[in-house]
């Protein structure tokens, strides 16, 4: 699997950009990478209201056992929302915060 190394910084901002896609091949291994991490602690946005409104949550990592939700972490625009689970999953897979 491909592991985020420094370089992968640079696809940052063109995911920044365009959340939604279209992405470039480089920014696809960057988001393989961060869709095939492990299950368990995975952050994830979980839609209460469609194409109005999403959650932020993180995986148990165990079949059957519900999404826990993040308290205050609702979003009314899809791409802040993405913004945010990449972001997170950023720092979780590379111990650096993006700003």
């Amino acid at each position: 699997m491909y592991k985020i190394t420094p370089e992968d910084r640079q696809w940052v901002d063109e995911f920044r950009r365009q959340p939604l896609g279209p992405h470039s091949p480089g920014l696809l291994r960057v988001l393989n990478a961060m869709r095939g991490a492990p299950q368990r602690g995975k952050y994830v946005l979980i839609c209460t209201r469609p194409h109005r409104e999403w959650v932020l949550g993180r995986l148990s990592g165990e079949r059957g056992t519900p999404v826990e939700t993040i308290p205050g972490q609702v979003f009314t625009s899809l791409s802040e929302a993405e913004w945010t689970v990449f972001r997170l999953r950023w720092k979780e897979l590379t111990g650096s915060d993006l700003n």
